[in-house]
């Protein structure tokens, strides 16, 4: 990725009227996506709801929640057109930096066996896997099992 680039995009707060725009990647990149008031609902909770932007262009999002001790990374998604060019690892190296920031030891999240990608990238910094949820994920066939991860901070 360019410096150029990444200069022009920014990672901010996501907001109730982000929402709208957020659920469109999130329709168009999982086969069983969050509902728009789970994407509502995070915010108003107060979790760590952050967008990516490149001139105004939402690229991504992610959610996280804090724990005692330890960040949970609730979703994190880059849409299509931008997937393989660094915004993903971009964004998660923005969640983990925050969960240092909130005193976290770990970072925990789940991924779907099936996402050898974002389970790749997930590795190349760091996470390991630490068990498996049989069945956590609903799939076109039944379910699906989530690799649950962590990242010792």
């Amino acid at each position: 990725m360019s410096d150029a680039l990444q200069q022009a995009c920014q990672i901010r707060e996501m907001c109730l009227e982000d929402v709208s725009r957020v659920i469109l990647i999130e329709r168009e990149i999982f086969l069983f996506p969050w509902t728009e008031m789970n994407f509502a609902d995070s915010v108003k909770a107060g979790y760590h709801c952050r967008v990516l932007e490149q001139n105004d262009v939402l690229i991504g999002y992610g959610i996280m929640m804090m724990g005692p001790g330890e960040a949970h990374i609730l979703t994190i998604g880059i849409s299509a057109q931008w997937q393989h060019q660094g915004w993903g690892g971009k964004l998660l190296q923005y969640f983990i930096d925050l969960a240092k920031q909130q005193e976290a030891v770990s970072v925990l999240l789940d991924v779907r066996e099936s996402n050898i990608g974002a389970a790749s990238l997930y590795r190349r910094l760091g996470f390991k896997q630490i068990a498996v949820r049989k069945g956590y994920y609903p799939a076109m066939c039944g379910r699906e099992d989530a690799l649950v991860m962590r990242l010792e901070l």
